[in-house]
């Protein structure tokens, strides 16, 4: 794969491409997901480090619906990027390239910096693999796993950010568990070695399109049910700077104080308040 397709380049976003399927994420946003959105009007202007969290397995449909409201809002030539983790890169070659088109690039800082820099927005799910595959019961829950990196991006470079949730999403696929500590405990003992070689981080068992009964990370089919997404309003913090994000008891402040707001609003969200 060229180093544009890589995802370290910001070269590969491609508008034509990004509109060519814009007619195919409006089927399934109006007719497989029947998706309903609000909160669009809290997007400020410039650049804005949009934090979600993510939901259904390696499909996310979440994360694609967010994507079809944001360019049939804004169209394909307001710039946004989205960090896509490392082993998606390894492991799925085939739909990096689509991926890389349509603004995907690594979930690097590196990478997260030269968007920023050139006065794009960005798209990051902290969670990652964690939070796309927790379990069934805790669908309702922000789970980010500590990871701040975010934080320290959006102080040092004086970007609010604003917060994505959804709901629905998680339940088109039944994750039962995550069974990760105790199969990598059989790689590590050489009786269950990794595909691709590569560390999947997550091992979850779920019921879902199209295995019905799935073992591990595999890529998968959302069922067609009703998705709510919300955009909620920016979350500005008292200081940025350097200095702000080295100091480690004011970025956990941050970090808390993201998490809860999050979990906030979904809360309100499942109950279906406004």
């Amino acid at each position: 794969m060229s180093n544009q397709y890589s995802g370290w380049s910001l070269t590969a976003r491609n508008p034509e491409v990004i509109e060519q399927l814009m007619p195919l994420w409006g089927f399934l946003y109006k007719y497989y997901f029947q998706v309903k959105t609000s909160g669009w009007e809290n997007i400020p202007e410039g650049p804005v480090l949009f934090v979600g969290s993510h939901n259904g397995g390696l499909a996310a449909p979440d994360m694609t619906m967010m994507m079809y409201d944001w360019f049939r809002r804004f169209g394909t030539q307001r710039s946004i990027y989205g960090l896509m983790h490392r082993n998606v890169w390894s492991a799925y070659g085939s739909l990096t390239r689509l991926a890389a088109q349509t603004g995907a690039i690594r979930a690097h800082p590196k990478m997260a910096i030269a968007a920023l820099e050139k006065k794009a927005s960005v798209l990051v799910y902290p969670g990652g693999a964690d939070d796309v595959f927790r379990p069934y019961t805790e669908r309702q829950k922000i789970k980010f796993v500590g990871r701040k990196g975010f934080i320290k991006l959006a102080l040092k470079y004086q970007v609010p950010i604003v917060p994505l949730i959804a709901k629905g999403a998680h339940e088109t696929i039944f994750v039962v568990a995550n069974i990760y500590k105790e199969i990598k405990k059989l790689n590590q003992q050489g009786l269950f070695p990794w595909m691709f070689d590569i560390d999947p981080q997550v091992f979850p068992i779920y019921f879902g399109l199209p295995w019905g009964l799935a073992v591990g990370p595999l890529p998968n089919i959302p069922l067609p049910l009703q998705i709510t997404t919300r955009v909620c309003p920016p979350i500005y913090f008292p200081r940025y700077g350097e200095k702000a994000s080295c100091d480690r008891l004011y970025v956990q402040e941050c970090y808390d104080l993201v998490v809860n707001t999050m979990q906030k609003e979904l809360d309100l969200l499942y109950l279906g308040i406004d």
